[in-house]
């Protein structure tokens, strides 16, 4: 689809125009979602005890978190070709909401099982994030609205690793005893989920100029059906190649990083000898460095773009993913604590470089069918979040053989980026539109105005 009057420039602090409206509202949704999704996880050496679960049982709720992510993150990206990201998003807020608060109610393992499979759903909510900023904004930064946006939601499985904790410890201050304290807790980011999903709806729209059904009546946007439908969008999608490859690409960096989330806390509980508060500090300074680190990724795929086109791109992406590998093979095998955290950060650093270099690429697959390709390879971060899961619900293999293992796996899959390749037409049409929102700039493209 070929939407108008994208933004040239991110300025931070501002919601007057749409273009940040989506922005901000995007990356704060999903950060919610990210509470949601992993708000039980550092919680889980309470919810092991009360439900007596063995490691095998919480391999495979882990598993179930991240499952049925992959379904509807095939789902949302043609949803958001046919609604529109706004209605999207406050379906699936609101919607998602419930399962986070009815998650309290469960009390055996097949019960907690179904409840975190239901709240995997949120994790969609990266998909409509992505797309939303890819409409909005232009070549010359989409790759770092994409990032931004993706890293400062992912945040959000950092800072429910430490506050979540804090909220659980503040009602056992209140006299609530832990089996009914891990269950309270979770309310919390279920209430704001659904009061986000109504404001979603009031204060965003789908494009700098309205919302889809307005864009159609004014012919300004095709009609959802024909070669525009949402099956034939989704074929399209499906039939590319280079799509698959950032499939695979993407399992191995944000299905990575997904993993890194639900076992962090646990890991270093058992490992390390600490307190449950303050594992899941350490295992929240992981998601903390979505701050900065997939910003990054995404402002490097930029640059690289400026000197070497959609080529520059796919390089960038190469060499993020290898560095993650190598980074991950090192922590699997770190015993003292203080230095087990210091190549944390740094494998945190290239997993998050990698997820937004991805998304540098991605807008550029396929314009016509943005939300399948988004939809596809976002569902990718999901099923290999669900693969490398399956490494750590064995009771015969150890945290860090399954880590090691997945080191190994992701240096395997930043081969994948080879088959990203790009016609000469393209690679022209693209660098001429990166040239004139350059061109339009008339200052730096991220702004704190």
């Amino acid at each position: 689809m070929e939407i108008r009057n994208k933004a040239n420039r991110i300025r931070l602090f501002t919601l007057k125009t749409p273009q940040m409206r989506a922005f901000h509202f995007s990356w704060f949704a999903f950060h919610l979602c990210f509470f949601g999704w992993f708000g039980i996880a550092p919680l889980m050496a309470v919810v092991r005890d009360d439900l007596d679960l063995t490691k095998t049982q919480i391999g495979n709720t882990i598993i179930a978190s991240v499952a049925i992510t992959i379904v509807v993150r095939l789902l949302i990206g043609v949803l958001c070709d046919r609604i529109g990201p706004r209605k999207a998003y406050t379906w699936l807020l609101c919607l998602g909401a419930l399962p986070v608060m009815a998650i309290g109610f469960a009390n055996s393992f097949e019960t907690f099982l179904l409840a975190r499979l239901a709240i995997g759903a949120i994790g969609a909510s990266f998909v409509i994030t992505q797309y939303h900023t890819s409409i909005m904004f232009a070549p010359n930064v989409v790759g770092t609205a994409n990032a931004t946006s993706a890293g400062w939601g992912n945040l959000g499985g950092g800072t429910t690793q430490i506050l979540m904790p804090l909220i659980f410890s503040g009602l056992l201050m209140l006299g609530v005893n832990e089996a009914f304290g891990w269950r309270l807790a979770m309310v919390v980011p279920g209430v704001v989920l659904f009061l986000t999903g109504i404001a979603y709806y009031r204060f965003t729209q789908d494009a700098p100029d309205g919302n889809f059904d307005e864009l159609r009546a004014r012919g300004e946007l095709p009609a959802a059906s024909g070669e525009s439908s949402a099956g034939q969008t989704f074929l399209a999608a499906a039939r590319d190649i280079r799509v698959w490859a950032l499939f695979v690409v993407y399992a191995a960096c944000f299905g990575v990083e997904l993993t890194i989330h639900n076992i962090a806390a646990i890991y270093f509980f058992d490992n390390f000898d600490l307190t449950l508060a303050t594992a899941g500090m350490i295992a929240g300074l992981f998601g903390l460095m979505n701050l900065f680190a997939r910003t990054l990724g995404g402002i490097f795929s930029d640059l690289f773009a400026r000197q070497a086109g959609l080529k520059g791109r796919v390089r960038w992406l190469f060499i993020a993913m290898l560095c993650e590998g190598i980074a991950l093979m090192f922590f699997s095998q770190m015993h003292v604590l203080a230095v087990a955290i210091g190549i944390m950060l740094v494998f945190s650093l290239f997993v998050q470089m990698a997820e937004g270099a991805t998304f540098g690429v991605v807008p550029f697959i396929n314009k016509r069918a943005l939300g399948a390709v988004a939809g596809i390879v976002g569902a990718g971060g999901n099923a290999g979040a669900v693969a490398a899961g399956f490494l750590f619900r064995s009771e015969s293999l150890s945290y860090q053989q399954g880590l090691f293992y997945l080191g190994v796996a992701v240096i395997i899959a930043a081969l994948c980026t080879l088959l990203v390749r790009f016609s000469p037409e393209v690679e022209a049409q693209e660098a001429t539109a990166y040239r004139e929102a350059e061109d339009n700039l008339g200052g730096g493209a991220l702004s704190l105005r």
